[in-house]
């Protein structure tokens, strides 16, 4: 099963974060994937929301493009991770060290995807 673990949190916090804290996140997710090894197939972090564009229906077949994020939250996502586990409870136990789980203004959501084939 694959599962997709989306890493949000507040880019104003984000930007605020001084050397000592940004080194702890990045050895939080260093030693994730050291654990995950090759359960990891693919992850990314984002660039801020402000460098997004969104489409949407104008209507009449029209395409509407917006420059911002699909919608307007304090935590926008900013990462993620594309996993293969046995099972929801492994992905959970990974996840479970990542930074981002630990401060008040981050959080991780983890979602199964289809398979459709």
């Amino acid at each position: 099963m694959n599962y997709l673990v989306l890493i949000f949190g507040d880019e104003a916090e984000w930007a605020a974060t001084g050397p000592e804290e940004r080194a702890r996140i990045v050895a939080a997710h260093e030693e994730f994937a050291a654990k995950a090894g090759d359960a990891v197939l693919t992850a990314g972090e984002l660039e801020l929301s402000s460098t997004a564009t969104s489409l949407r229906s104008g209507g009449n077949g029209q395409v509407t493009i917006t420059d911002a994020p699909f919608l307007e939250a304090k935590e926008v996502l900013g990462g993620f991770y594309v996993l293969q586990a046995e099972d929801l409870d492994q992905v959970i136990a990974l996840a479970s060290g990542l930074r981002e789980v630990h401060v008040g203004h981050s959080g991780v959501e983890i979602r199964p995807l289809v398979n459709h084939g």
